[in-house]
């Protein structure tokens, strides 16, 4: 008898990620459904990823995202995703789509490519969700959070607010520049953030939008959907939401929020 080796008969998904977080992959894992395989490339550059060419004809892929793509092209992956909610939010107006022009000139034909900014908008508007509650890491400063809901607002939606995580005492007199590299990316809890999140959550909001590759928090989805009688999605969550959907795999999945029954 055989056992389980989660071969992506289904769909093999490529995801970059920043070169330090563990918490993309975990999610993905734990989301994904049976025969779909995650596979991640690692970046260290600075936000955005890609730079844009000074007349703006399009962008230059930083250096990692390009040899990334380049490995990518040979593992006949069915989508990929640059799964870097900052890099979206600081890239400014056609970014996102830059970005996919670059990236599918550079990986296998046919291979599906988007981006975190794409899928949290592609999530936001199939789960009906037009005023989003836009929630941020604690190591995303005040003025970050401002620009992600501004990013929203400027491509259709009316955010409802937004939220910067309170880290707790042990980081909260920290700048946020400090939190990651002082270890809080390794030390995060969701019980904390689904308290404030539950807490904060302002009556016009019509959904919640957690935003953040680097933000454990998909355990908390399901729960916060009960609690809230809204949708709550995830950057982790849409961007696996739409991978699946863009390799034509329709398995719902549960525990993880109503986007992935969809």
């Amino acid at each position: 008898m055989t056992q389980n080796d989660n071969w992506g008969w289904k769909a093999r998904l490529g995801m970059f990620i920043v070169s330090s977080e563990a918490v993309p992959e975990a999610e993905w894992w734990a989301m994904a459904p049976p025969h779909v395989s995650v596979h991640a490339a690692r970046v260290t550059a600075k936000a955005p990823w890609a730079r844009w060419r000074d007349d703006r004809s399009g962008v230059e892929l930083a250096d990692d995202l390009a040899r990334g793509a380049a490995q990518f092209a040979a593992m006949r992956l069915s989508a990929v995703v640059l799964g870097h909610s900052s890099s979206s939010v600081l890239g400014g107006s056609g970014w996102d789509e830059a970005v996919v022009a670059a990236l599918s000139a550079a990986v296998a034909p046919g291979t599906a490519v988007t981006t975190n900014g794409l899928d949290c908008q592609a999530g936001l508007r199939a789960a009906g969700v037009r005023r989003p509650f836009v929630v941020v890491p604690a190591w995303f400063d005040e003025a970050f959070a401002v620009a992600a809901a501004g990013y929203f607002a400027d491509r259709g939606f009316d955010p409802a607010g937004h939220l910067r995580y309170d880290p707790g005492r042990k980081w909260r007199d920290m700048a946020p520049g400090e939190l990651y590299p002082a270890g809080m990316g390794f030390e995060q809890e969701v019980e904390p953030l689904y308290a404030q999140i539950r807490t904060a959550c302002p009556a016009g909001a019509d959904g919640v939008l957690i935003a953040g590759t680097g933000f454990r928090c998909v355990a908390i989805l399901d729960a916060l959907e009960q609690d809230l009688k809204r949708p709550v999605l995830s950057a982790n969550q849409a961007s696996l939401w739409r991978g699946l959907r863009l390799s034509g795999v329709h398995t719902p999945v549960a525990g993880y929020g109503s986007l992935l029954r969809l």
